[in-house]
């Protein structure tokens, strides 16, 4: 077991499988997991997440003072239901549209010395969350969520 770091990223889990969203301030982390959870996904942990691996996995979950919330604007912080941990499955960088790839090779990145799927979305498409989903059950079918690199 390795020592936790802390991401910046809000994290949900799709069947017990986390997925980290990741980007710059304002890119639509909080805006896609509140979409990913309205359609059946849990909350992990908003805007920070703490990694750790375990054996070949890497585990997210809240820190203590975030736990169960997470940030809507126009709206507030919201208290909900909650996984308190779940294996890291998938990395979602969210970019504006432009830049966004038509068709892009598979990718990865080496987090904690795994190698975690990547997949870039741009977070406000009204289809970003069924991308999510569908890239989430595509990896699921295809190949272990982490692959050791060292």
């Amino acid at each position: 077991m390795t020592e936790p770091i802390l991401v910046h990223g809000t994290a949900i889990a799709i069947e017990r499988r986390a997925i980290l969203l990741r980007g710059a301030p304002g890119s639509g982390k909080s805006d896609l997991a509140l979409r990913l959870i309205d359609g059946g996904a849990r909350l992990v942990a908003d805007d920070q997440t703490e990694l750790r691996r375990v054996g070949d996995r890497i585990l997210a979950r809240a820190p203590k003072t975030i736990a169960g919330l997470l940030e809507v604007r126009g709206v507030g912080i919201l208290h909900l239901d909650r996984v308190n941990e779940a294996q890291l499955a998938m990395l979602v960088d969210l970019v504006p549209s432009s830049e966004v790839e038509r068709l892009p090779e598979k990718r990865f990145e080496e987090v904690l010395g795994l190698a975690i799927p990547l997949i870039t979305l741009a977070a406000f498409e009204v289809s970003a969350a069924a991308k999510v989903k569908i890239a989430h059950r595509e990896l699921r079918l295809s190949l272990s969520p982490a692959i050791l690199v060292r």
